[in-house]
């Protein structure tokens, strides 16, 4: 019986790629500069795995003999965003990255999307998801206009008080938003920001919603359920592979139930993969370049994490990574383009191995379907017999 658990922590990345100043993300690491910014950071259980072997980590010591491999990756994709990385991570290099407004969406798009809903819009800019709601709030309460927005990512959000525009007719806008933007302006994610509260007290709603492009292609998960294993996706892994590739789906509010959710998963996973997107890290934290946030948040992953290695037995993978940084210490709000750490883990290990760096995200999907014994045509190079050095199979 195989069986995986992938953990992507959002944002959680390693250290700047050698591109980064492309992107305006020199010194960029997110991990290190949180630990620094706090004083340290206490991971003993991911320094037990090797987290501090890829990368000196303030406050997590370097493991003479670590319990996981290690190692980090590089994006080969161009862009820095949630849908590009677990794509990548799944077996798909782009080659172009989706497209941004700096300057807000051409006037085209939002004519078109403003007749289709019957109502005009606010803000069309680039902007922070708590500063416009700041901003615009109180406005879209008396006109009852949604508000528009970007960042440098490639996304359209829609943001609406839940007593002006209901939750369900909010979804209804980003549907629709999602059939225009295709073409030049298919956007990676149109995501549905939902927000409560008054006037200078307006606070953000769990009932976000994201509206992803289709892969252009199989990716693992396809694969693996064309071959009959359970794919079961925990937190926004439904959204950004668009409901594709998954026989079973969870989600949450927060990190919290989020491992909760990995428990519930692991009992209803009869052999495949469970695929783990924890997303607190970025939004409550990187975003909001709020590195005590960020390192509570870690330190709360951490405390779990020997409960999950639990779950495993004989041969069973648990993988930890990232999809990029969002370093929550530099002046940007955005994500950073970043190397992301590489954990794998196995109760029968008998040695472990640095991973060294592996040049593409995809690397790992290769890997992943390589143990499964998938025929595939995934993007990327495995290192499976790496890792067999561990069980002594070779």
């Amino acid at each position: 019986m195989k069986r995986v658990i992938l953990i992507v922590l959002d944002g959680v990345g390693i250290g700047e790629l050698p591109d980064a100043s492309n992107y305006g993300d020199e010194g960029s690491n997110t991990l290190a500069n949180t630990a620094e910014a706090v004083g340290g950071l206490n991971l003993p259980n991911m320094g037990k795995l090797g987290l501090s072997n890829i990368h000196p980590i303030k406050g997590v010591p370097f493991e003479d003999k670590p319990l996981a491999f290690y190692g980090k990756m590089a994006e080969a994709s161009p862009g820095k965003d949630t849908t590009t990385g677990h794509w990548e991570i799944s077996g798909i290099i782009l080659d172009k990255p989706f497209p941004t407004y700096p300057n807000g969406f051409p006037k085209e798009i939002i004519e078109k999307f403003e007749k289709a809903i019957g109502r005009k819009v606010l803000g069309n800019k680039p902007a922070s998801g708590t500063e416009i709601i700041k901003e615009l709030g109180e406005e879209h309460i008396k006109t009852g206009y949604p508000i528009v927005y970007t960042s440098a990512d490639s996304v359209f959000q829609i943001a609406a008080h839940e007593d002006v525009i209901p939750v369900e007719e909010l979804y209804r806008m980003c549907e629709i938003a999602r059939s225009i933007l295709q073409g030049e302006h298919a956007v990676a994610r149109v995501i549905a920001r939902p927000f409560a509260g008054a006037p200078g007290n307006f606070y953000r709603t769990p009932k976000r919603k994201d509206f992803s492009l289709p892969p252009p292609r199989n990716t693992l998960l396809d694969f693996l359920k064309n071959n009959n294993y359970d794919v079961i996706g925990v937190g926004k892994i439904e959204d950004i592979f668009a409901g594709r590739g998954l026989t079973y789906s969870l989600h949450q509010k927060n990190n919290a139930e989020g491992i909760e959710n990995i428990f519930v998963a692991w009992n209803n996973l009869k052999e495949g993969l469970v695929f783990v997107n924890l997303v607190d890290f970025d939004t409550l934290y990187g975003h909001r370049n709020d590195p005590l946030g960020m390192a509570k948040a870690l330190e709360e992953f951490d405390k779990a994490l020997p409960m999950i290695m639990e779950l495993l037995s004989d041969k069973d993978l648990l993988i930890i990574t990232a999809d990029h940084g969002c370093d929550p210490t530099t002046p940007s709000t955005d994500h950073s383009r970043e190397y992301v750490p590489l954990l794998i883990y196995s109760p029968d290990f008998k040695n472990t191995y640095f991973l060294e760096v592996q040049r593409t995200f995809a690397n790992l999907g290769k890997t992943i379907a390589d143990y499964f014994k998938v025929e595939n045509d995934l993007e990327g190079e495995s290192f499976l017999s790496i890792i067999q050095k561990g069980w002594n199979m070779l």
